[in-house]
């Protein structure tokens, strides 16, 4: 059985105001991710996903590029156990 695992980032740079939620949502859908992103009042965007770490880390890779006009400058990312609350990937607020 594939462990699932839960994997927390906070994405510093230009990094809001460049659909960096959009992409993120559309790439962790693709991933086949759930979890959420959201834009945080200090300019920086935070992810919280859950999947194996394969996934995870095709997201993690993901993040440091970010959307076509975003200029990521650094991706702070914790690893923890799943909790399996989520069903989708969202947009949230």
């Amino acid at each position: 059985m594939t462990k699932i695992k839960r994997l927390n980032a906070t994405i510093h740079g230009k990094v809001q105001g460049v659909s960096f939620r959009f992409y993120t949502q559309q790439s962790a859908h693709q991933i086949g991710l759930v979890g959420w992103v959201r834009n945080k009042p200090d300019r920086t965007v935070e992810v919280s996903a859950e999947g194996t770490e394969e996934q995870l880390q095709k997201l993690v890779e993901f993040l440091h590029e970010g959307s076509p006009m975003a200029q990521v400058e650094k991706v702070d990312v914790t690893w923890q156990e799943a909790t399996g609350e989520f069903t989708e990937f969202r947009i949230t607020h």
